[in-house]
């Protein structure tokens, strides 16, 4: 009995992830579905983007037409964020003139903005912008980082947080605050150390110190598939991942979603994990929103995959091929999947396309596709 048991659980494990797995060559023909494919329409949600100004820096973008060319287009909201170890590079230095003009521009765009102001961790890689003379000794990995066992790291924290609140908050254009990165999960691949509930609580009681009527955003990663679904459920088990925090401390919970990710290459294929779709991960999806909902939460895709996320840091780039895991088309598929999960019935509040800044790496590159994908949202969802 007990073996047959086992056997049965292994089964309900494997299966799964068989199915949600995918080889395929990495740059893949590129074609012209995406001018094919429905939009279906946002309602209420507004629409956006994020900026990553080390993105560009990666990509050789010239910082300023880019953002002015993205900014022209004609969407409502914006995610700038604002970097700790860029805004505090040294010691008795405070310089807040990279989130200044990205502020200002997006103010004469007429946009809104929602101002990530990190500290320990901000989105866009690598994710980690900490001050070297904020950290005594590196995090060790495997650890939960607490008040109690890095009570200056929080004291440096919590003042920067409150610092660029005070700065920003006579700004009618920021309509939110963005408080850590998927605050309470492992650093990507790289690391498994993690901050925890209470120290995101404390930074969360030193924004609102300073600014306790504008909402504060937390986002977390939405497991696409049974792979990641068990490794983060196993690796925050203790107090929950990141959505699960959010939805305690935050008064929009934002959704990271990546339906396509490689896992690795093997020459000229990938192992992608490719499970969104599957009918489990939409009933668990689904279940996630609930839960959400149940708390009193504001929703919004945070993060919707709109760039490809392969096995290397950077997206490749390749001439007249476009990335397995997110090609044009997909730009168009995943907000449509995000739409659908609303059902018109507690409509997300935004949904932010991620990968801006490889668009424009595209389009100069003589590849309009991604940037073109994007504007039929923008023309046709109403």
């Amino acid at each position: 009995m007990v073996g047959g048991l086992v056997t049965l659980g292994a089964a309900l494990t494997v299966v799964p992830v068989i199915l949600e797995a995918r080889i395929a060559r990495q740059a893949q023909t590129l074609d012209e579905e995406w001018r094919r494919l429905g939009v279906l329409p946002r309602g209420k949600t507004m629409l956006g983007i994020s900026i990553r100004p080390r993105q560009m820096e990666a990509f050789g973008l010239e910082p300023v037409m880019t953002v002015k060319t993205l900014l022209q287009h004609q969407f409502d909201l914006v995610r700038i964020p604002a970097y700790w170890n860029r805004v505090e590079p040294r010691s008795g230095v405070f310089d807040t003139s990279e989130p200044d003009w990205l502020l200002e521009a997006a103010e004469r765009a007429g946009k809104q903005v929602i101002m990530s102001v990190g500290a320990v961790k901000n989105f866009g890689y690598p994710e980690f912008f900490v001050p070297e003379d904020q950290l005594e000794q590196p995090l060790a990995e495997g650890s939960l980082v607490r008040p109690s066992t890095h009570a200056a790291l929080l004291e440096g924290a919590s003042r920067f947080v409150r610092d660029i609140v005070k700065r920003y908050a006579n700004r009618s254009s920021v309509i939110a605050w963005q408080l850590e990165h998927e605050a309470v999960d492992p650093l990507g691949v790289e690391h498994s150390w993690r901050l925890s509930e209470d120290f995101v609580k404390a930074e969360l009681e030193a924004l609102r110190s300073v600014d306790p009527t504008r909402p504060v955003l937390m986002n977390g990663f939405l497991p696409t598939s049974s792979v990641v679904g068990v490794s983060q459920w196993w690796r925050t088990r203790d107090q929950g991942d990141s959505l699960a925090v959010a939805s305690r401390l935050a008064d929009i919970v934002g959704i990271d979603f990546y339906p396509r990710h490689a896992l690795f290459a093997m020459r000229q294929r990938t192992f992608y994990m490719d499970g969104a779709d599957r009918p489990w991960r939409r009933w668990l999806t689904t279940s996630t929103m609930r839960a959400i909902h149940k708390h009193g939460r504001r929703i919004m895709v945070s993060e919707g995959q709109a760039e490809p996320w392969e096995a290397v840091t950077t997206p490749p780039d390749p001439d007249n091929r476009a990335m397995f895991s997110c090609r044009p088309e997909d730009v168009i598929r995943n907000y449509n999947a995000a739409m659908a999960w609303a059902g018109g019935q507690s409509p997300l509040q935004a949904y932010l396309f991620w990968g801006a800044e490889y668009w424009i790496r595209r389009w100069r590159s003589g590849d309009s596709s991604y940037l073109a994908a994007f504007r039929r949202v923008l023309d046709e969802a109403g």
